[in-house]
């Protein structure tokens, strides 16, 4: 909607996909049967517009306003063609698919609807009384065009036209005033408690980014309520007028919640608003296995029909909807849970969701992020930000196995000859590569591999719809999406990419196009919303972010300071110690688990302990075990994949309460699941020692970083280990002053922290550390823990 008429805004494909589906959901139907191949077919999709010739007219912006009561229904969208000539204008719909076209019997009806709106909209426009509609199938890999036209009355698109809107008036109406109430409530919104030191700064920093349509970083300390400091001036930026709607980003089901309860606390004090809570699709599924189709699922059996009256009825009824809401109302109607959430944000104001659902071109909401989608000013609040790096990382990458081609191979035997030659050209290629690596080899070009796979995906294509019951379909499908990611990611390479190639460990082979710098990409999605706001407890040194983020060192930037008393805490540095690997042998794993005996006795209380590998917290628990039973501490250990009832078991013997005769020590490892997310507030912890700087561990990948940024800026070793590495420590250390009332001790244990290239990168309130030897730390910590307890 906008602000200064009464305006509400669809897109053409959101208009037609909302109101003409109907049936059953089936995910046995590939992506291209149903819809275009976005990335890998957009070259494609430019290289038939470009030659149509001088009549044809390429991405024609078209808009139509209806009339409806006191609102109008603003529609608009890209033609992506209009061809003018003498005889007549035809309406172009070009959809780019991997399918072979020669399948295709008539157009597919969304497609087709898409296509009547912009032909009624053109006549409409220029007062024609009739048009050519005409659909347009490309195949990706043969370039084989197929094209199915219809002429049409402007009478009949107009009445065709006017059913369509008629749908969706009700949906119309619910928007103009759910936004009027809204945006009247946000007017008098007055933030909910008394401004902590700081805290004031930070929200108006947070306005004026919205206002001003920009990009902010903020380095702020757990305790000052980021979540609450960055939601409340967002929400009332939106009020006047600066974004339509939030996108609150996060990675962690933890800090959901967080902004769950911080909408929650500002209802209380008079805001209108409404939100959804967007939850993993395998977290919400009814059913023991994630099967999308009406054979295996009674949710996705005419789930169509049914979803638009449950979202109906909940956007109606409740405001702040979460993962129990949805499956409370997707079971009453039976329709499936993890569609229907995606539905009901359309019709909210603010969406707490994954980064994925923004940055990740396999999985982003595209009713928000496509070409075709309207330009709405959003506002994004990007939580735990520091995390983005290496997800965005992940989400721009896509790596190929040789082993996973000649497993399907395996699986489809004696099904389709043809695809077994195809899968047969791309395992040679896959050899070739193979035969010119030892370890690991970066690659100028696979444009022969890419090519094959282009061939092999499309007949892929036509196995599964071709056997849509078969008994292996479900690995053959995974496949097919593998192969499809490698070549949607092969189509945005540049020059922040590199493609390499690997033997690994375990024997398979491996061939990877890695994004070494995210920020182009992550850019190009910031830029479909009007404002954003990076925030982190750890996002030092902020240049690096910037960098890697948003790649433009003139966003703003503002650190926050801590609220907390800095008399509670002690930050001691072991200068005698070290992780080097040149050290890690028993005499320096007795030194560090000597530091750690005397932080457990110097208070009774509950500590963590991080290490660099799990293999290193091995030999430490070693050294302490034989030492365990005579000592004043007990241990626990955190293992690799733990489940959630360990995890739960695990942070659960930190919240005992009642008086303690032994210090309990909690050994995890530096990145894991404890060193970030949890919440352990006075005395479930008292102490953690960080052993090590938290590099990461030399591999293939962090090599291919270092060299790129070496090239670049000539800070590679920071980029691919250091900066990195100094995150992980800041997060282990942020878990031990939660609250004003929090008391304890940070205990660095790597004399590389007092180099000046790892102090540098310090918080400013970290400038009163000490450094410490095992003669001197006894001392220290006894001074510490009688100065607090006064």
């Amino acid at each position: 909607m906008e602000k200064e008429t009464n305006k509400v805004h669809v897109s053409v494909r959101n208009l037609v996909e909302f109101v003409l589906r109907s049936g059953d959901l089936d995910n046995r139907r590939t992506g291209g049967d149903q819809k275009d191949a976005m990335q890998a077919g957009s070259r494609l999709h430019r290289k038939i517009q470009k030659r149509m010739g001088a009549d044809y007219h390429a991405e024609v912006s078209m808009r139509h306003e209806v009339r409806e009561e006191e609102f109008l229904i603003v529609v608009d969208g890209r033609a992506d063609g209009v061809i003018t000539k003498p005889d007549g204008v035809t309406i172009d719909e070009i959809k780019c698919i991997y399918q072979d076209v020669d399948r295709l019997s008539e157009p597919v009806p969304v497609h087709l609807a898409q296509a009547y709106c912009y032909g009624y909209f053109y006549c409409f426009m220029h007062e024609l009384d009739c048009v050519t509609i005409q659909v347009t199938y490309c195949n990706i890999e043969t370039e084989m065009i197929r094209r199915f036209q219809e002429k049409k009355t402007r009478e009949e698109l107009e009445e065709w036209f006017a059913s369509v809107v008629h749908e969706y008036v009700k949906w119309a109406r619910f928007l103009f005033h759910n936004r009027l109430r809204r945006n009247e409530s946000l007017q008098d919104l007055e933030f909910p408690y008394p401004y902590r030191a700081g805290q004031r700064d930070l929200t108006v920093a947070v306005y004026r980014t919205f206002c001003r349509g920009k990009r902010l970083f903020i380095q702020a300390p757990t305790g000052i309520g980021k979540t609450l400091s960055t939601v409340f001036p967002a929400l009332r930026a939106m009020g006047e007028g600066y974004g339509e709607k939030l996108f609150y980003l996060t990675a962690k089901t933890i800090t959901r919640s967080v902004a769950q309860e911080s909408f929650s606390i500002l209802r209380k004090n008079g805001l209108y608003l409404k939100s959804v809570t967007i939850t993993a699709k395998e977290k919400l599924c009814f059913q023991e296995k994630v099967e999308c189709n009406p054979d295996a699922c009674p949710y996705a059996k005419g789930h169509f029909d049914r979803v638009n009256d449950a979202v109906y009825e909940i956007i109606h009824k409740e405001w702040g909807i979460t993962r129990e809401t949805v499956l409370e109302y997707a079971k009453r109607f039976l329709v499936c849970p993890f569609e229907f959430c995606l539905d009901i944000s359309n019709w909210v104001d603010a969406i707490i969701c994954d980064y994925n659902y923004v940055f990740d071109p396999n999985v982003k909401l595209r009713r928000y992020f496509s070409a075709e989608a309207p330009e709405e000013p959003y506002l994004f609040l990007i939580d735990e930000a520091h995390n983005l790096v290496s997800r965005a990382r992940e989400m721009y990458s896509a790596a190929l196995y040789k082993e996973e081609i000649l497993e399907v191979k395996k699986r489809i035997k004696g099904k389709m000859p043809k695809l077994e030659r195809h899968l047969d050209k791309c395992n040679r290629e896959m050899l070739f590569l193979k035969r010119q690596c030892e370890s690991y080899q970066v690659l100028e070009q696979i444009s022969m591999l890419v090519m094959e796979l282009m061939e092999t995906f499309s007949v892929l294509d036509d196995f599964l719809n071709e056997y849509p019951d078969f008994s292996d379909r479900q690995a053959v499908l995974e496949f097919y999406f593998t192969v499809r990611n490698f070549l949607s990611t092969y189509e945005r390479i540049g020059g922040r990419y590199r493609i390499y190639s690997e033997q690994q460990g375990d024997g398979r082979f491996m061939v990877k196009i890695l994004c070494v710098d995210p920020s182009e990409d992550l850019r190009q999605c910031l830029d479909q919303g009007s404002g954003s706001v990076f925030f982190s407890a750890t996002m030092l040194p902020i240049r690096y972010y910037k960098a890697l983020l948003t790649g433009e060192q003139e966003d703003y930037a503002i650190y926050a300071h801590s609220p907390f008393p800095p008399e509670n805490r002690t930050i001691l540095i072991g200068a005698d110690v070290s992780s080097r690997y040149t050290r890690r042998n028993r005499r320096e794993f007795e030194r560090i688990a000597e530091y750690i005996v005397c932080l457990a006795e110097a208070k009774i209380g509950n500590y963590l302990i991080f290490f660099p590998s799990y293999q290193y917290l091995r030999e430490v628990r070693q050294v302490l075990e034989e030492r365990e039973a005579k000592e004043q501490f007990e241990l626990v250990s955190q293992s690799a994949n733990m489940y959630e009832k360990e995890k739960e078991a695990f942070l659960q013997a930190f919240r005992q309460e009642g008086a303690k005769k032994k210090s309990l020590l909690g050994l995890c490892v530096m990145g894991g699941v404890f060193s970030e997310g949890i919440d352990l507030k006075e005395d479930s912890l008292i102490g953690t020692a960080i052993v090590g700087t938290g590099l990461p561990m030399v591999c293939s990948e962090q090599e291919i970083l270092r060299q790129y940024f070496d090239e670049m800026m000539e800070r590679g070793f920071d980029y691919a280990y250091q900066f990195p590495g100094m995150n992980k420590v800041l997060q282990a250390a942020g878990r031990v002053i939660r609250t004003v009332q929090d008391k304890g001790v940070i205990l660095l244990l790597d004399d590389r922290f007092l180099q000046p290239n790892c102090q540098e990168l310090f918080p400013r309130e970290w400038a009163d550390a000490k450094r410490v030897t095992l003669q001197s730390v006894k001392r220290e910590l006894r001074e510490f823990w009688d100065r607090v307890s006064r």
